[in-house]
C-alpha cells in the first residue's frame, strides 16, 4: 500500500513538472531563435520520454521483481486450432480471462508470445490452473483444463504455456520455464 502511495505522489510531482517546465521553457527561450513547431516538437518528444520513465516506475512499484510472476502464452507450431478463451487461475484465484481475436490469433499463428497475466505472488509453491476454450478444424468446440504446481523463489519468475489442440502431436498444454 505504501508502494501505491509513493507512486501517486511522484505521478502528481510528474504532473506539475509536466505542467509547468514547458511554461518555463517557452519564457526563457527567444521566440526568434526557434519556431513554434520546433518548441512543440521537443516537448512532445520530453512528454514521451516522461511517459516512458513513469510506465517503468510504475511497474517496478506495483510489481517488484522479488514477486514478480509473469505467464506467456503461445500455440504449438503448427497447430490448427482455433484459439477462443483463455482462463488462468493462481492459487483457486482467476487472474487473467484474455478473449483472443482474429489478429491477434493470427500473430500467435505466427510464432508470436502474448504475456497474458503479470502479477505478485508470495515464494513457495502454487497451483496454477489454465483452462482453453477453442474450436477444432471440423468445428467442433474444444475445451480443455489443465493444472499446474510453480515454484516461485525470491527472483522474478516467467512461465510459457504453449497450448495444441488435441489432433497435434504435442501436448494439449504444456508448461515451461523461460
Amino acid at each position: 500500500m505504501l508502494s501505491q502511495v509513493k507512486f501517486k505522489s511522484v505521478c502528481w510531482m510528474l504532473f506539475a513538472v509536466l505542467v509547468v517546465a514547458p511554461m518555463v521553457v517557452f519564457a526563457g527561450q527567444d521566440k526568434a531563435s526557434q519556431g513554434l513547431d520546433e518548441q512543440v516538437q521537443e516537448t512532445k518528444s520530453d512528454v514521451l520520454s516522461i511517459a516512458a520513465e513513469m510506465s517503468q516506475l510504475e511497474e517496478k512499484l506495483l510489481y517488484p521483481s522479488g514477486t514478480q510472476v509473469a505467464i506467456f502464452v503461445s500455440l504449438a507450431k503448427g497447430d490448427s486450432m482455433r484459439l477462443d478463451a483463455v482462463r488462468l487461475q493462481i492459487d483457486g484465484r482467476l487472474v487473467a480471462h484474455h478473449i483472443y481475436s482474429a489478429k491477434e490469433l493470427e500473430a500467435l499463428r505466427k510464432g508470436g508470445v502474448q504475456r497474458i497475466y503479470i502479477g505478485n505472488v508470495v515464494t513457495g509453491d502454487h497451483q496454477l490452473e489454465v483452462l482453453v476454450d477453442g474450436k477444432l478444424e471440423s468445428g467442433t468446440d474444444y475445451t480443455r483444463t489443465e493444472r499446474f504446481t510453480v515454484h516461485k523463489e525470491v527472483k522474478p519468475k516467467m512461465v510459457g504455456l504453449t497450448l495444441a489442440g488435441p489432433g497435434s502431436s504435442n501436448s494439449p498444454i504444456a508448461l515451461g520455464e523461460w
